[in-house]
């Protein structure tokens, strides 16, 4: 049940995101939904991988090289995906930025079931 929750916590996230930022397009809730769910996909299959490829740069960044991976990873389930757009790889760097806060701050305000 858990997991329905978070899916649907990050489709509102994504929500959230294209309200305020004007660089990110969401269609709806139903392309929110499918692109929370590309975006978990990608960010537990992909980004293990790109983060041991990069690590050499991750270290000699102290860490910010992630911002990098993660913008690519919200760039790339905006390209494959029909009504979901962010408009330039910057842009996907700082909605992924706000998106992982926003997601974040509403799992820490909900109380956690046992």
């Amino acid at each position: 049940m858990s997991l329905i929750i978070g899916w649907a916590i990050n489709a509102a996230s994504l929500l959230l995101l294209a309200w305020l930022m004007p660089a990110v397009t969401v269609a709806g809730f139903g392309t929110a939904l499918v692109a929370a769910l590309v975006l978990g996909l990608l960010n537990t299959v992909i980004r293990p991988v790109l983060l041991v490829l990069t690590l050499p740069v991750n270290l000699l960044t102290l860490g910010l090289f992630t911002f990098v991976i993660n913008g690519f990873l919200f760039w790339l389930a905006a390209r494959f995906l029909e009504g979901f757009e962010v408009r330039s790889f910057g842009w996907a760097v700082l909605a992924a930025i706000v998106y992982s806060l926003i997601s974040w701050t509403v799992s820490a305000l909900l109380p956690r079931g046992r």
